[in-house]
């Protein structure tokens, strides 16, 4: 009889504990964020009246956007809708990116920031959530 060598070992379990509380440090960091952006937007409008302003938004959005973002990180956060959350987390960071864009600050660091939260976002919930792993193979 002819055994078969598996090409592909899964790894040690060591290594998935490992790699799911690195997908759940990168993902409170991107819930802890969305948070404090929607809390102050709620709360504090006025810390951030400069930069509305800037990219042209209106102070009266404030009380619009921040609900959407304090949704975007309950549903990212709880693992149920985690995926929900990713996608609508991404399409908010992607407007705020598009919004910098529009106004010439190509490469600003509000653009930067929203890019690498999106990067976590969908890095946190690839090592925390095994489906992702199996829908996005990284093959060595």
């Amino acid at each position: 009889m002819f055994e078969t060598m598996s090409l592909h070992h899964p790894p040690e379990t060591a290594t998935l504990h490992r790699a799911l509380w690195a997908g759940r440090i990168m993902s409170a960091v991107v819930v802890a964020a969305l948070v404090a952006d929607g809390a102050v937007q709620l709360f504090a409008p006025s810390q951030i009246a400069s930069m509305l302003r800037e990219t042209g938004f209106a102070m009266d959005l404030t009380r619009v956007v921040s609900p959407i973002i304090l949704a975007c990180a309950l549903l990212y956060a709880v693992p149920a809708t985690a995926v929900l959350g990713a996608i609508l987390v991404t399409g908010f960071l992607g407007g705020a990116i598009c919004a910098h864009v529009r106004i010439g600050e190509l490469g600003s660091p509000p653009e930067i920031v929203a890019l690498l939260l999106g990067a976590m976002t969908w890095g946190g919930l690839y090592l925390r959530d095994p489906r992702i792993r199996v829908l996005l193979p990284l093959n060595r």
